[in-house]
C-alpha cells in the first residue's frame, strides 16, 4: 500500500516478534508493514530512511540495545524514531537513554506504558 507505514521490531525474542507483529496488524491493518528481526545485525543491514519507527528490545545477547540504536545512528538513522523496548523499570531506561536520544523508551509489561506507546504509534500512523 503506498501510504503504509513500515515499521521494524528489533527482538532476540522470535515470540516478541511475533506479539509485536500481530498486535501492529491488528491494530492498523494494511496501514503498516512490519518487519521482524532476532538478528540485529541483519537488521542494521536493512533499516533505511523508509522505515517510519524502530521498535529496539534493549536486552539482546549478541547486541544490545544501546548498540544497535548506536550504530543505527552512525548509520544516519533520525534517533527520534527509535523506540526502545524493554522489560526493565521505564526509570532505568531513562537513565540510559535521556528523552534527546529516542523517541521513547517504554516498558513493555506496564500498562500505562503501553498506553503511551500505543499514543505514539497512532500519531506516526495518522501522519
Amino acid at each position: 500500500m503506498k501510504d503504509a507505514r513500515r515499521i521494524m521490531v528489533i527482538d532476540d525474542s522470535p515470540l516478541q516478534c511475533a506479539i509485536w507483529k500481530k498486535m501492529l496488524q491488528t491494530r492498523y491493518g494494511n496501514r503498516a508493514v512490519v518487519e521482524t528481526y532476532t538478528d540485529p545485525r541483519a537488521a542494521l543491514e536493512a533499516l533505511d530512511a523508509d522505515i517510519h519507527v524502530v521498535l529496539l528490545d534493549w536486552e539482546m545477547p549478541e547486541m544490545d540495545g544501546l548498540e544497535v540504536f548506536q550504530a543505527a545512528v552512525e548509520k544516519g538513522y533520525n534517533p527520534k524514531r527509535i523506540i526502545i523496548t524493554s522489560g526493565h523499570p521505564a526509570d532505568r531506561l531513562h537513565e540510559i537513554f535521556d528523552d534527546t536520544e529516542c523517541l521513547a523508551v517504554i516498558e513493555k509489561v506496564e500498562p500505562e506504558q503501553q498506553a503511551a506507546f500505543l499514543m505514539i504509534l497512532d500519531s506516526i500512523m495518522k501522519r
